[in-house]
């Protein structure tokens, strides 16, 4: 391992759990998520804190499975990218917040065997339907992280807002 996937790693911790400088982790925005309110949806065009943590779960199994095989497997428009609430309760909060953190200490561990000269081999993307170099899904799945958490901080406010959390 060297320095920039050293740094990856370093990203994908401070952000799940420790210091970020964007603000509050995962861990920290969480924290008081229960099966009564992780499926709600705050507003009608809002998604619920489960759905959104299920879809980071998707694409990041679907990150492994590249770094494993060299080739994904999904597309956006696969039922697994966003599961309907009614789906996910039946798993309840607490395994999907689970399997969340599991597949990215796998993905973390992957990367702790890996080499920088990993991230510009090649993989085929069946989302975007060619061969990229890791780089692009390692920071894309970082960057769609950040994204959705910045989407969780929205829901917990009006969720705060709502006497729901």
């Amino acid at each position: 391992m060297q320095g920039v996937i050293e740094h990856i790693i370093r990203q994908l911790v401070n952000n799940q759990e420790g210091k970020a400088w964007i603000g509050p982790t995962y861990q920290r925005k969480l924290k008081d998520i229960t099966d009564e309110n992780a499926f709600t949806r705050p507003l009608p065009d809002l998604h619920s804190v489960a759905e959104i943590i299920s879809h980071l779960t998707t694409w990041q199994k679907e990150t492994i499975l590249k770094i494993r095989t060299g080739e994904g497997s999904l597309t956006d428009d696969c039922e697994e990218n966003w599961y309907a609430n009614d789906k996910l309760r039946e798993k309840k909060w607490a395994t999907i917040w689970k399997e969340y953190q599991e597949t990215l200490a796998e993905i973390i561990a992957l990367l702790q065997t890996k080499e920088d000269s990993f991230l510009q081999e090649q993989y085929y993307d069946t989302d975007f339907k060619g061969n990229y170099p890791y780089s692009f899904v390692i920071n894309g799945m970082l960057h769609h992280n950040l994204y959705h958490l910045g989407q969780l901080g929205i829901i917990v406010k009006y969720l705060k807002l709502a006497g729901k959390y």
